[in-house]
């Protein structure tokens, strides 16, 4: 099956981007360049060619990469053109297709190295790759003449870029919905949760690794220090709900504790896990502190008092208003330790929904409301 042409996607203002197509028949050859006979393959038998070698990868984005290599002068001349085999790591089945319409073997017209490969249907964020390299020569009738596999080197693509996540801030705003006002934040958990921060954690909820829900790309999955909170309020009666995925009992503070003039906002990512729900998480992060100094430059900043998700507005007197977005569900990273002295932990009196829970939960790829043209 052959690879749309995909030009337009694959150039670059200072290195060459690879014309690419699929190789339907480099599946008849093994790691070792040995090929297996075939009267329609298309690929002559190995005819000197220099092999590829000191593969090095370079300016790795999360849906491209820079690869250049060296090459002995001997027949350098005749190369035409460069078979690159690309595969996910974890799925090692060499020269051969994962899927018909995602392929991993690529043909590019020989051109100045380091070049670009650039493209959101085989390469997705944060994934190991495997790649090798042959050099090809185009004959008359055709057909191929190849060299030897290089050796094979592996490397990991990129979180999304500030680029990317302001594409997402862009989607979700549009289904945020109308404001509505709210006054704390709160954090459901196991009532042995409270215990630990008690006993062993002098009275204080401590950070954690962020998990791996979301987005793929996202910049702040296994990376970011936090605290998970809600804001979100039930519409008839403007407090929050009595029900949790997370637990029978809540810790409950006022939003100023938290949410204040010294907390700068971050867009952290845009997601749903197959329903019609869609997640927004938000990061808040005290002024100068270790998760401020990590999402600056990595995440896109909001004005806490005129964004489309959480605002924190001042008033007469000083006092502070609060605002969450009514048509997505606001998930809030806390980047600092919390002391349970600063507010109050009660048994609520819903249900657990445990099916609700979006820990490590899998975004969507296929829903078109949250998803942007890179890996998901």
């Amino acid at each position: 099956m052959d690879v749309p042409h995909v030009e337009h996607n694959l150039r670059s203002p200072t290195s060459p981007c690879v014309d690419l197509k699929s190789l339907e028949n480099l599946h008849l050859c093994d790691r070792e360049g040995k090929w297996l006979r075939s009267a329609d393959s298309g690929v002559g038998e190995l005819d000197e060619l220099p092999v590829p070698q000191q593969i090095r990868i370079s300016n790795i984005t999360c849906d491209s990469f820079k690869i250049s290599w060296d090459t002995d002068s001997r027949g350098k001349e005749r190369i035409t053109h460069y078979f690159i085999d690309l595969n996910k790591k974890e799925n090692k089945k060499e020269n051969k297709f994962k899927h018909k319409d995602v392929p991993t073997k690529l043909v590019a017209k020989a051109v100045p190295l380091p070049m670009t490969v650039r493209g959101h249907w085989f390469l997705s964020p944060r994934t190991d790759y495997t790649v090798a390299v042959q050099t090809a020569a185009k004959q008359t009738d055709g057909d191929y003449a190849v060299s030897e596999w290089s050796q094979v080197i592996e490397f990991c693509t990129a979180d999304y870029s500030s680029v990317h996540l302001n594409q997402l801030l862009e989607k979700a705003e549009v289904i945020a919905g109308r404001m509505l006002p709210f006054t704390v934040l709160y954090r459901n958990q196991e009532e042995e949760y409270f215990h630990q921060a008690r006993d062993t954690q002098c009275h204080r909820m401590v950070p954690a690794i962020k998990d791996n829900s979301g987005s793929h790309g996202s910049p702040i999955s296994g990376k970011l220090e936090g605290i998970f909170f809600s804001c979100n309020t039930e519409f008839n009666t403007g407090k929050p709900p009595q029900d949790s995925p997370y637990g029978p009992y809540r810790f409950q503070v006022q939003a100023e504790v938290l949410f204040n003039q010294n907390t700068n906002l971050y867009f952290g990512d845009f997601y749903c896990m197959y329903t019609a729900y869609h997640y927004v998480i938000l990061v808040l992060a005290p002024e100068g502190s270790k998760g401020d100094l990590f999402c600056k430059g990595r995440l896109p900043a909001l004005d806490r008092s005129n964004n489309r998700f959480l605002t924190c507005v001042e008033g007469e007197g000083g006092t502070l208003s609060f605002q969450h977005a009514q048509d997505v569900i606001l998930e809030l990273i806390y980047t600092e330790p919390v002391d349970l002295s600063l507010g109050t932990v009660a048994a609520i009196s819903g249900h657990q929904l445990r099916s609700s829970s979006t820990v490590n939960a899998k975004k969507d790829p296929s829903c078109k409301i949250c998803n942007i043209s890179v890996g998901r």
